[in-house]
C-alpha cells in the first residue's frame, strides 16, 4: 500500500513526498525520531551556521589566550575545554547519532556566508555520514553596487566551491523567488553541480516598532497560500531543467502535496504546518493521500507527477500572464 507513495529524491528511494524541513523540530534525535515515527519519509536536519561555528572558534580561541597569559597560581582555577563543544561539533554529533538510529535518509543543512566556510563545513558532514547536503542560501542583496549577476555568481561560487569539496554528496540549492529569470538560473545551478532545487526560501520580515523605532523581529509561520507562486515556478522548470525538485513553503494539507506533486515537485517540504499541529499531520495527509488515489483511480502518485507542469497543462498560458488577465476580468461587484 505504502508504494503507492513512493517518491525519489537527490538519487534516495523515499516511501512518499512527505519530508519535514529543517526547523527546530529536526534539531534533536528525539525529534527526528518522532517524526519517523509519525511517517516522515526523510530528515532534513536544522541548519548548521557558519556565523555560530565562528563565535564558537573566538570564544575558544579567547579561552585559550587567557590562559596563556594567565598567572601561573590562577591556571588550576581556569575550566579545562575539552569538555567544550563547538557548534559543528554538536551539529556532526547529532548527525551521526540519526544516523545510527534512523532508517530514513537524513538530509543537512548548510547556512554559510563565506566561500571557504560553505566547502570546510560541507566536508566535515559528509564524513559525518549524511546522505545529502541542503545549501541554504539566505542572502539579501542590500548593495546598490551589487546587480542581479553578481548575486546569481554568488550563488553559483558556492555551489562550486561545495561541489569541488564534496564531488560526490547529492547537494540542493534552496533558493529564494526573488531572481530576474528562475528557469535560467537553476539551469545554471544544475550544470554547476546541483542535483536538486528547493522552491523556496522564506526570507522573514522585520517589523518596526512604532515606540522605540526599532527592527522587531518576527516569527510568522507559512499558511497555503503562499504555496501558490511556488506551484507556478515548479510546473515551470519542470518542464524546462532536468533537475530534481522540492517545495517549501506553504504545505499544510494533502490537498497542497497533490498540487504540488501535479506542478512536477518530487517531494513536498513542511515545517510550519508540523510545529502548528505536531507530527501526527503526516499520517492524516498519508492516509489522505491514498484516499484520493482511491477515489480518482490513480495505482499511485508517479502517475501524477507532473500532469499540470508547464508542458502537460491545458493551459500553460495560465502560468504567465494570462492568468492575471483572467483573474482581472473574473471579478465582480
Amino acid at each position: 500500500m505504502k508504494q503507492r507513495l513512493k517518491a525519489r529524491y537527490l538519487g534516495l528511494d523515499l516511501k512518499s513526498p512527505l519530508v519535514p524541513s529543517a526547523s527546530p523540530l529536526t534539531a534533536t534525535l528525539s525529534g527526528a525520531r518522532a517524526l519517523e515515527d509519525a511517517g516522515a519519509a526523510a530528515i532534513v536536519m536544522h541548519s548548521l551556521f557558519e556565523e555560530e561555528c565562528q563565535k564558537d572558534q573566538q570564544m575558544l580561541h579567547q579561552f585559550l589566550y587567557d590562559r596563556e597569559q594567565g598567572h601561573a597560581e590562577s591556571e588550576g582555577y581556569l575550566p579545562e575545554p575539552d569538555g567544550f563543544k563547538t557548534a559543528e561539533e554538536r551539529y556532526l554529533e547529532t548527525l551521526k547519532q540519526m544516523k545510527e538510529h534512523l532508517e530514513v535518509p537524513v538530509i543537512a543543512s548548510l547556512n554559510g556566508i563565506t566561500r571557504r566556510g560553505w566547502s570546510e563545513h560541507a566536508r566535515q558532514i559528509a564524513e559525518a555520514g549524511a546522505d545529502a547536503l541542503e545549501l541554504n542560501v539566505y542572502y539579501v542583496a542590500a548593495d546598490a553596487e551589487e546587480s542581479s549577476q553578481d548575486v546569481e555568481r554568488r550563488y553559483l561560487d558556492i555551489l562550486h566551491a561545495v561541489r569541488s569539496s564534496v564531488p560526490d554528496l547529492p547537494l540542493a540549492v534552496k533558493i529564494s523567488s526573488q531572481f530576474t529569470s528562475p528557469v535560467h538560473f537553476v539551469s545554471q545551478l544544475k550544470q554547476v553541480g546541483a542535483s536538486a532545487v528547493v522552491l523556496f526560501n522564506r526570507f522573514l520580515q522585520p517589523d518596526i516598532q512604532l515606540d522605540t523605532r526599532r527592527l522587531h523581529s518576527m516569527l510568522e509561520l507559512s499558511h497555503s497560500g503562499e504555496l501558490r507562486e511556488r506551484l507556478r515556478w515548479i510546473a515551470i522548470v519542470r518542464a524546462q531543467v532536468a533537475i530534481d525538485i522540492a517545495v517549501t513553503g506553504g504545505v499544510h494539507s494533502a490537498e497542497d502535496v497533490l498540487k504540488a506533486q501535479m506542478c512536477g515537485a518530487d517531494i513536498t517540504q513542511m515545517a510550519s504546518a508540523l510545529m502548528q499541529r505536531g507530527p501526527g499531520i503526516i499520517r492524516e495527509m498519508e492516509s489522505m493521500l491514498l484516499d484520493w488515489l482511491d477515489e480518482n483511480e490513480y495505482d499511485n502518485l508517479l502517475q501524477l507527477k507532473g500532469s499540470v507542469s508547464y508542458r502537460n497543462a491545458a493551459d500553460p498560458a495560465g502560468f504567465e500572464r494570462a492568468n492575471y488577465l483572467q483573474t482581472l476580468d473574473s471579478w465582480r461587484p
